[in-house]
């Protein structure tokens, strides 16, 4: 995970439904400045990106392109209307809004606009744990569910975008007589695996349930469920599990545990059987990710790629 110093700055927004990440710089080992902020209003938080980048500017000089990965779902589409729209999203108050129209007022640059997990996807396969991988699978377990997918070094886009995170789950009643939270689904893979999801089911926050309780072996059966479908319908070459609730360590080693048992031998590949833990694994670059992905869709923008 290298970078050299280069004349070109770009800004990059990692867009939360939590938090905000801005940084200035070029990648791995250039990043001259960043700045997390909690995601309030569009207007105040919008706001606040684009003070951060108007000093950045003062201080650092011009940027050449702005890239931005957004929680979503997104109008990613440049033909569209509603191209830089978030669209109908649980997020209270950013349904329907332009969150690329004021940046391209403010600032007379080119503008990358993706989603937040294609942008994770896109700086893993770049300088992380994705590289030399493709296809390539990046999946965020946190305040909701997303996945990012790269084929022939693009990230894949389609009608909208992959909603990975919405994937139907089988649910035994019995078992886990939850049924998820999600609005729109119910009990869909972000209805009944995402951190809020554990927390109106156990009545706690993720973060303080103890190793040892038995959410995680439940959370663990859903993530490798999810998975599987996956690896049937996308064969990718690596996944990797990004997000706080993937990082808890239990997790991903219950996931690689349950994946060949449910798979039950019909994907006949060493890198499941033999070298699961390579094949499933945690983010290389940590909690940049998402940022070091805007930066490098700010410098696909640029490029005009």
């Amino acid at each position: 995970m290298t970078s050299t110093k280069t004349s070109l700055l770009f800004g990059g927004i990692e867009g939360g439904g939590t938090k905000f990440v801005c940084a200035v710089g070029a990648g791995p080992g250039d990043i001259r400045a960043e700045s997390r902020f909690s995601t309030t209003t569009p207007a105040e938080t919008l706001r606040r990106v684009i003070d951060f980048f108007k000093q950045q500017e003062q201080e650092h000089g011009p940027l050449a392109a702005i890239g931005f990965g957004s929680f979503g779902p997104i109008d990613p589409r440049p033909a569209s209307p509603t191209f830089g729209y978030i669209l109908p999203t649980p997020k209270p108050g950013w349904s329907m809004v332009d969150v690329v129209g004021p940046l391209r007022k403010a600032f007379d640059l080119p503008i990358g606009f993706d989603l937040d997990v294609n942008a994770a996807a896109l700086a893993e396969g770049r300088w992380g744990a994705g590289q030399n991988c493709d296809p390539l699978m990046y999946i965020t377990i946190g305040t909701g569910i997303g996945a990012g997918v790269l084929v022939n070094g693009k990230l894949v886009h389609g009608l909208l975008h992959p909603e990975a995170g919405h994937l139907p789950l089988p649910r035994d009643p019995e078992r886990d007589p939850f049924s998820g939270i999600c609005p729109f689904h119910g009990d869909c893979f972000e209805g009944l695996a995402a951190g809020p999801a554990l927390e109106k089911r156990w009545g706690q926050k993720a973060e303080t349930l103890p190793p040892e309780h038995s959410a995680w072996e439940l959370e663990a059966h859903y993530i490798a469920l999810a998975l599987c479908s996956y690896i049937y319908t996308l064969s990718p070459q690596r996944i990797i599990l990004g997000g706080g609730v993937s990082q808890q360590p239990q997790v991903i080693k219950m996931v690689r545990e349950k994946v060949p048992v449910l798979l039950n031998g019909y994907i006949q590949s060493a890198e499941i059987l033999e070298r699961i833990e390579h094949y499933i694994v945690h983010p290389g670059l940590g909690n940049q990710s998402g940022v070091l992905g805007a930066l490098a869709l700010a410098e696909q923008a640029w490029r005009g790629a």
